[in-house]
C-alpha cells in the first residue's frame, strides 16, 4: 500500500531528484506539491515543479506559496543552485493551467483529503507550512507524520557559520512549526545537515546518471545530468572536489522506506535572535530545557546503500522515453 505523500519545496537541484525518486517509487504517492521560495525566488521555483511534475508524467496540483518569508527578506541561492535553480538546465515551459490555491491552503486540503495517512514532505523553508496552521491548527494531529531536510545539530552550518539553509531562510516559520508540532501524534523526522552531508555524489555516480540520460533520452534524466554538473562545479570551487552533497533525498527515502537510516529523539528548537547565531537548530543534549524531545533526529546514516537505491530507482522510473 503507497503513503500518500505531499511535498513542498524549493526546487532546487536535489529536490529535483528526490521528486524524481518519490514519482518512480511504489511505495509513495504523490498528492500534491508546494513551491517554496528558497533556493530560488518562488516564481522559479513553482515553474521548476511545474515542468517537472509534467514531464514525470504526475497530474498532481501545484501551487505556489508566499512570496517571502514570515519576518526576514527574502534569500536565494543562485551560486549554489545557478540562476533558475536546476544549473545548467534548460527547460520547457509548462503546459498545463497553474492550480490558483496558495501552496498553504494545498497543505489544508491535502491533509483534510487524506486525514491520519498523509505524509508531508518539508524540503526547503518551513514558510507554508507555517502559513497553513494558522488555516488548520489540527494540522499536526491530521498528518501522518512530518520529515524535514533542514538544521544542523552539533555539526556546522551551511548558510552561516552554525545555520542551515532551509531553516536560515525563514527561521520563524521553522521554530513555529516545531513548537506546533511538538504534540502531534508521532514526532517530526529531521534529517540535519549532519545526516545529509553523509550522502555525497562522486564522480562515478553522475556518470550513472549521464548513461542513463543518453541511454534513455528521458527529458527528466538530462535536466538532472545539467543540473548536477552545476552542483559539482559549484562544491569543487566551495573547496570540496568534484562532488556534492546531496541533501533532499535521504529524506524522501526515509520517509516512504523507513530504511537508510537510524533515528533518535532530541529537544530541537530554532534560534531567532542571536546575532551570531541566527537560525540556528539548538538541540538540548543534555535535557536542560526540561523539555520532552520534539523531533527524531536521522542518525547513522547508511548512505552507499541510499546512493544505490536512488540511482536504482532513477534508472527505473526514467530508463524509457517519455510516453512509454
Amino acid at each position: 500500500m503507497s503513503l500518500p505523500v505531499l511535498i513542498d519545496c524549493d526546487t532546487g537541484i536535489d529536490d529535483a531528484i528526490a521528486l524524481t525518486y518519490l514519482a518512480a517509487r511504489s511505495e509513495a504517492e504523490i498528492v500534491g506539491v508546494v513551491s517554496s521560495g528558497g533556493n530560488v525566488d518562488v516564481h522559479a521555483v513553482h515553474r521548476n515543479n511545474r515542468v517537472l511534475t509534467e514531464l514525470l508524467g504526475l497530474e498532481v496540483p501545484v501551487c505556489r506559496g508566499a512570496e517571502s518569508p514570515l519576518v526576514a527578506e527574502p534569500m536565494t541561492a543562485g551560486d549554489t543552485h545557478g540562476p533558475t535553480g536546476l544549473g545548467h538546465a534548460q527547460l520547457p515551459e509548462p503546459t498545463r493551467p497553474a492550480d490558483p490555491r496558495e501552496g498553504a491552503q494545498l497543505w489544508v486540503d491535502a491533509v483534510r483529503e487524506h486525514p491520519g495517512e498523509l505524509g508531508g514532505l518539508v524540503l526547503g523553508p518551513h514558510t507554508n507550512l507555517a502559513l497553513a496552521l494558522e488555516l488548520e491548527p489540527a494540522l499536526p494531529r491530521l498528518l501522518k507524520r512530518l520529515h524535514i531536510m533542514g538544521g544542523a545539530i552539533n555539526h556546522r552550518g551551511n548558510t552561516g557559520p552554525t545555520s542551515e539553509w532551509n531553516i536560515a531562510v525563514d527561521p520563524e516559520a521553522a521554530q513555529r512549526v516545531l513548537a506546533a508540532f511538538s504534540d502531534a501524534p508521532r514526532r517530526p523526522v529531521l534529517g540535519s545537515l549532519e545526516a545529509t552531508e553523509t550522502v555525497q555524489f562522486g564522480p562515478d555516480t553522475l556518470s550513472r546518471v549521464e548513461d542513463l540520460a543518453r541511454r534513455s533520452g528521458h527529458p527528466v534524466a538530462r535536466i538532472l545530468v545539467g543540473a548536477l554538473r552545476w552542483y559539482f562545479a559549484f562544491h569543487e570551487a566551495d573547496g570540496f572536489g568534484w562532488m556534492a552533497h546531496v541533501h533532499d533525498p535521504l529524506v524522501a527515502a526515509h520517509a516512504v522506506t523507513g530504511d537508510f537510516a537510524g533515528t533518535r529523539p532530541l529537544a530541537v528548537d530554532v534560534e531567532l535572535v542571536g546575532t551570531l547565531t541566527r537560525g540556528q537548530t539548538v538541540g538540548d543534549e543534555l535535557s536542560r530545557w526540561g523539555r520532552a524531545p520534539n523531533v527524531d533526529v536521522l542518525t547513522e546514516v547508511r548512505a552507499p546503500a541510499l546512493i544505490e537505491h536512488l540511482l536504482a530507482s532513477l534508472e527505473h522510473g526514467l530508463d524509457r522515453p517519455t510516453g512509454a
